[in-house]
């Protein structure tokens, strides 16, 4: 038995190597990243946070944005939620802006403008979960946490060929990073595996000639690659649909609202629209009398359970009126200035088409 776990010790060792040494080649050149050596948390917290459920690509621009408005976490913490939630607005998710909200106010007054530097108490803080916590812990405290994203995942559950579906294989992927992660470059690691994951060790067509890891992957061995991980059956969406008013004034201004403060867009600006229901309903959901255009052409907008048909209508009013209780008149030239989610800002993008 000692021998077969010096084997395996060794084994083991050898693959973090291997990972490293390839993560120091190959390792994707990050803004929020700094190699073989401790980055900032807050650079860290705030990439992993808008990381979630979103692409590199998409995060690059709001991430230096938000770097230019916010340079530190007390700069945030001190910024109105509107101001946040406008620089947001378009990134999507916006639970995740309004936990960022919060977890800047919770550092910057209980902590002095400096993060937790234990998984432990990262965890304790809002909108920062368990891969998050670990995520920050490893790359900007180095401490020794198992990070797994769904990059790991595949990479582990193809490396040791782990059929047990998801969600349920997280503790076998954990029990074989335990043996994996070294002590002295955890972060190092994390990152590695993640850009394995996203580079090399691709869902559908992953370059096994190029994988530093290749010569130990059971998956690679059996040609049974794309088998892992083991997803469970997908649940179908449900499918809402609403209608949408598309309002102009005489003085080209635009009519908004706000979501309200719990729920899906949480605080985010929208234009008037019905109740998300299985019918989109008619006009009696106005916002104001006038001579409403239904349009042709529903923008459909996806969310994690939800795929939302949205139909427009619009009008354009000849003079100014006072808007609606709850509501508010907002020039068109200024709606850059407004946290509208993307789903309205493509709905106010074919309203005014259709109105000009």
């Amino acid at each position: 038995m000692l021998e077969i776990s010096s084997a395996s010790v060794k084994a083991s060792r050898a693959r973090t190597r291997a990972l490293l040494a390839w993560y120091d080649r190959e390792g994707r050149d990050l803004p929020w990243r700094v190699k073989q050596g401790r980055a900032d948390p807050y650079r860290v917290w705030l990439s992993e946070i808008m990381l979630q459920q979103t692409t590199v690509e998409a995060v690059k621009p709001y991430f230096a944005k938000f770097l230019a408005l916010f340079p530190d976490v007390n700069a945030l913490a001190a910024a109105e939620d509107q101001v946040v939630l406008t620089a947001w607005a378009g990134l999507g998710y916006y639970a995740r802006a309004r936990n960022l909200i919060a977890c800047a106010r919770i550092v910057s007054r209980d902590f002095g403008g400096n993060f937790p530097d234990t998984e432990a108490g990262l965890r304790a803080l809002p909108g920062i979960g368990a891969y998050t916590a670990a995520a920050i812990a490893a790359i900007a405290f180095g401490e020794r946490a198992i990070v797994i994203d769904g990059n790991i995942e595949r990479v582990i559950t193809r490396l040791e060929a782990i059929d047990t579906p998801l969600p349920k294989v997280k503790g076998e992927i954990r029990d074989v990073l335990e043996g994996l992660v070294p002590a002295d470059r955890p972060g190092d690691f994390a990152q590695g595996l993640m850009d394995l994951g996203a580079t090399i060790c691709t869902p559908k067509s992953p370059s096994c000639l190029l994988c530093p890891l290749a010569v130990t992957c059971i998956a690679k061995a059996r040609g049974q690659m794309t088998d892992f991980p083991v997803k469970p059956p997908k649940k179908g969406k449900k499918v809402l649909r609403s209608l949408a008013f598309v309002a102009l004034d005489g003085k080209n201004r635009l009519l908004l609202s706000t979501r309200p403060a719990k729920g899906l867009l949480a605080g985010m600006a929208e234009v008037p629209n019905s109740h998300w229901a299985a019918q989109a309903g008619g006009l009696e959901a106005q916002p104001l009398s006038a001579e409403w255009r239904r349009l042709n052409q529903p923008v459909i907008h996806i969310f994690t359970h939800i795929e939302l048909s949205m139909e427009i209508a619009v009008t354009r009013i000849a003079g100014p009126i006072p808007p609606p209780d709850g509501m508010r008149w907002v020039e068109v030239a200024k709606l850059n200035a407004e946290p509208l989610p993307t789903l309205f800002r493509k709905v106010i993008e074919v309203g005014l088409r259709a109105l000009n």
